[in-house]
């Protein structure tokens, strides 16, 4: 490849293993990632970077794996907030009884930007580059995600229960239409259309979605089959599985995350393949609220895309990406009697490039491919507690954790340098973490 900028203009990241992700299980040995202009150039082996473009600025990370920044498929960032207020509790007392009146009493745009820069620095320090969200105040979760530098699909959310937000699905639509049209030039921000879940939106409301969905054709993100409960529910009351009661409304398309899909059918996974869908597997919140265990290697065999998630830190409680790739490789080995399903690089598909196909962002995110978005996470192999280390692969699945991330990059730009947030001030976050505790609390 002929240099055709000058090196003032090039920066180089050389690690011990480059682990692009595509091709599958590819272990690229002592090589440089190229990045211009916030994009990947070229990734190429050290010693012909170093002869290519003598003078350019380097990173060197000797014992480093260097991989596609994580993306976080499914997340309400500001209920940091409510981290472990209210534990040990079945999903529907925990909503109902605990967390939304907490909400009605207190979600502001200021709880939830301030919710969300707390959110986002645990997860860019945990290797997170871009988050799907679900939350109020989308807007005000945008100003948070920028603040950090990290990238975020932010969700137009519509739930039928009235909040300080909105009074109606109807407000709640317009309101997340317009904060999408007042953000859509800012390049680290994207949009979903968020209906809570089908128990908390109406046919009416399904009705204007898909209207709405004609014209814009956003990712459809929307929790679905979390629960028996859930099934049950709708069977009552609509005579038909919130699944086929989405699909009567033309709203199981190439467009549908499926966030947890624990309760799903033979049949019902076939339809999702079939209309290239994808689901957001969340296997801590699963655990932690007895939703039950997803079945995500059956769904990816069938050809479902299955991504990763952490879910909100009220139900998880961590917003980290590490936790949840191991659990779900284990957890899938153990329900299904077989060691071999969800290999490490399937896993790590999922928290990356499969994550990005959900949102539609594939083509800028999820791999080190030149052309594409410099959205990466450094990860230090060489700790006493991970050697040796025979396959870095394997190690970023059931070793490694996200205490072992060192440096993050979002578009090209350093966010985390040896650890430390490079935009955000812990000290700062700290504080308003205890004046909303104390809010809570009072």
């Amino acid at each position: 490849m002929e240099k055709l900028l000058p090196d003032s203009a090039i920066s180089l990241v050389e690690a011990g293993w480059v682990i692009p992700v595509t091709p599958a299980g590819a272990i690229l040995k002592e090589h440089v990632v190229v990045i211009s202009g916030g994009v990947i150039r070229d990734v190429l082996p050290a010693r012909l970077a170093r002869e290519r473009y003598p003078e350019a600025p380097r990173i060197e990370l000797p014992g480093q794996a260097l991989i596609p920044g994580l993306i976080n498929l499914h997340t309400h960032a500001a209920m940091v907030l409510m981290r472990g207020l209210a534990d040990d509790r079945a999903l529907m007392d925990w909503l109902q009884n605990h967390i939304w009146p907490v909400e009605t009493r207190l979600v502001s745009s200021e709880f939830v930007r301030d919710g969300t820069l707390l959110a986002c620095a645990e997860m860019l320090r945990g290797g997170v580059t871009c988050f799907n969200d679900m939350y109020f105040y989308p807007e005000a979760a945008a100003r948070a995600a920028l603040a950090a530098g990290m990238r975020a699909a932010l969700g137009i959310i519509v739930i039928e229960m009235p909040s300080a937000y909105a009074a109606d699905a109807q407000d709640y639509l317009s309101k997340g239409l317009t904060a999408r049209d007042a953000l859509k030039n800012e390049p680290l921000l994207s949009f979903c259309i968020a209906p809570h879940a089908p128990y908390t939106v109406s046919d009416k409301t399904f009705d204007r979605i898909a209207m709405l969905q004609g014209v814009l054709d956003l990712p459809l993100h929307i929790h679905l089959h979390e629960t028996r409960e859930e099934i049950e529910t709708s069977l009552a009351r609509h005579g038909a599985r919130p699944l086929a009661r989405l699909q009567s409304f033309g709203l199981v398309d190439a467009n549908l995350i499926a966030v947890h899909a624990v309760h799903v059918t033979e049949q019902e996974a076939v339809l999702l393949a079939e209309k290239g869908c994808h689901v957001a597997h969340c296997p801590s919140s699963n655990l932690k609220l007895a939703s039950g265990i997803a079945a995500p290697a059956q769904l990816l065999k069938g050809g479902v895309n299955v991504g990763l998630g952490s879910d909100g830190a009220a139900s998880n409680n961590r917003l980290d990406l590490f936790t949840e790739m191991r659990l779900a490789a284990l957890l899938a080995k153990g329900a299904e009697a077989d060691p071999t399903v969800l290999p490490a690089h399937t896993v790590l598909e999922m928290a990356t490039v499969r994550a990005a196909r959900a949102l539609g962002m594939e083509h800028r995110i999820g791999t080190l491919e030149p052309g594409k978005s410099a959205d990466m996470t450094a990860v230090n192999l060489s700790a006493p507690e991970l050697l040796p280390c025979y396959d870095p692969l394997s190690h970023l699945i059931y070793a490694a954790g996200r205490e072992h991330v060192t440096h993050v990059w979002v578009n090209g730009e350093l966010v985390v340098d040896d650890g430390q947030l490079t935009r955000l001030d812990t000290r700062q976050l700290a504080a308003k973490a205890a004046h909303w505790k104390d809010r809570i609390r009072s």
